[in-house]
């Protein structure tokens, strides 16, 4: 029936809605979790869309509405009823295993199964460098850029920092080489990850608007000639426009910037610069020759075009993710200074900060009794707790001798666990602060010395022993005619 079907789509479109209020007053924790939220919203809004859409197209068929509306209203409406209640029992005897749809609940969180997170949609379309969104993960790109002809190794970092300086005429890349395949095929991957990059990041927002944008953008520049780095003249003489911060001379044939004028009439009448303009001209000949019996525009400049929209999408792709590039390049840099446990510890408490998920249903308040119950570690010996927060195993706790104390009074009376802790704290700023406000400067002496007695009787002794030596240094010697050497007051007395 028509009616029933538009009173369903407008069903469905209110339960949408009260779903997206209801994940919309949710407050993530983690980013795993609001990114989880946007991506259901998101679906949510295309199912509007489709359904809205589907509802138009329901009422723009007025005339089976109105045909419709004309059965119910006259004759007996019994018949119309026993109809429709035959149908409907035909279609179950047809289809007796066929679910039937509960709107009232189809659009409500329902917790996970079993096993299941609750953001594993959001887990599989992430890499584990990119941290669901927080970081680029450009490690391929990397390794494909240095594989480009003619370009200088650069680190991770370095790489970071220059990826989307594509439009540049400073690029390292030069034009000759941006011609090539592999030269296009990177740019092109570069640029489909970005895109894909800000789809997956930012659900919510309407992307394909800002990618319409970026390629009006582009086409404008191309149409005026703006690209510094694809501009049609080449010119020789004083520097490319655009290009500001360049100084001197430019020869375009070459590629070169020349400071000295004398150095540039020289280069203009040498073997290389003539090779360099005799081929370009040879090239640019064989283009038009070709264009001209094909009549089709020329075929470089064609090619010159895809490879510009692909640089300037990734320049303006990368400016828009300014701050998750500037996040990665920080990750990345404290990453570096990390050792392989550390990175799986840092990852696995991530990991279990986000499961830390309770699913609320009935009997919430048992449930959340045997939450708290399972939270509380067993630890009747008290024995200290590792990086995962649970008690070490009795067996390393004997061996590293923690159950014995060693307290030190140059430290306050501070007691230390294990003779590890002990044996270190001599070279911590504790001990040695202790011992400067004892007045003692030469730390390295005093190790092993806990009491405070023994430190300053050790100290005046060493004091003792200086001014001795310093004694002896300044006494003068005196040698007799039979050869014995003595002391100046002997020698004289």
């Amino acid at each position: 029936m028509l009616l029933e079907d538009i009173r369903l789509a407008h069903e469905d479109l209110e339960r949408l809605e009260q779903g997206i209020s209801d994940r919309t007053a949710e407050a993530g924790k983690q980013i795993r979790d609001r990114l989880a939220r946007d991506h259901q919203i998101a679906k949510f809004l295309q199912r509007i869309q489709e359904q809205s859409k589907h509802l138009r197209d329901l009422y723009e068929s007025t005339e089976a509405r109105n045909a419709e509306i004309q059965s119910i209203s006259t004759g007996d409406p019994f018949d119309k009823f026993y109809k429709e209640l035959n149908e409907i029992k035909s279609f179950h005897r047809k289809y007796p295993n066929e679910p039937v749809e509960n709107l009232e609940r189809a659009y409500k969180r329902r917790p996970p199964a079993e096993g299941e997170s609750p953001t594993a949609e959001v887990d599989n379309m992430f890499t584990g460098e990119e941290a669901w969104g927080r970081f680029l993960d450009l490690t391929s790109f990397h390794e494909d850029y240095l594989n480009l002809p003619g370009v200088k190794r650069l680190t991770y970092l370095q790489y970071l920092d220059t990826f989307f300086l594509l439009t540049s005429p400073n690029y390292a890349v030069k034009k000759e080489s941006k011609r090539t395949n592999n030269y296009f095929g990177y740019v092109g991957r570069l640029a489909s990850y970005l895109e894909d990059f800000m789809r997956r990041t930012r659900p919510l927002e309407d992307v394909d608007k800002s990618f319409a944008a970026f390629d009006r953008e582009f086409d404008r520049l191309w149409k005026a000639n703006d690209l510094p780095a694809w501009q049609v003249e080449a010119l020789v003489g004083p520097a490319a426009p655009g290009v500001e911060d360049r100084e001197g001379l430019w020869c375009a044939d070459c590629g070169k910037d020349f400071k000295n004028e004398n150095v540039y009439s020289a280069h203009l009448t040498g073997k290389k610069h003539i090779k360099a303009t005799q081929a370009k001209n040879s090239t640019a000949d064989l283009e038009s020759a070709v264009a001209q019996t094909a009549g089709l525009p020329n075929a470089q400049r064609l090619k010159e075009r895809a490879i510009a929209e692909r640089e300037y999408r990734v320049s303006s792709l990368a400016s828009a993710l300014s701050s998750v590039r500037s996040a990665t390049r920080i990750n990345v840099e404290r990453r570096q200074g990390m050792t392989d446990r550390e990175r799986q510890q840092e990852l696995d408490a991530l990991f279990a900060e986000s499961n830390d998920f309770v699913p609320t249903g009935d009997g919430g308040g048992d449930s959340e009794e045997g939450s708290d119950s399972e939270e509380k570690i067993y630890n009747p010996l008290h024995l200290p707790l590792d990086w995962s927060g649970k008690p070490i195993p009795y067996w390393l706790y004997k061996l590293h001798g923690l159950g014995v104390e060693f307290s030190c009074g140059i430290c306050g009376n501070f007691v230390y666990m294990g003779r590890r802790a002990f044996d270190k704290h001599f070279s911590e700023a504790r001990h040695i602060y202790g011992l400067k406000c004892l007045g003692i400067t030469n730390t390295a002496l005093f190790r092993d010395i806990t009491v405070i007695e023994e430190a300053q009787r050790l100290w005046e002794k060493l004091q003792k022993e200086k001014k001795v030596e310093a004694t002896k240094q300044d006494t003068v010697q005196m040698e007799d005619a039979e050869g014995n050497v003595m002391p100046e007051k002997v020698y004289y007395e």
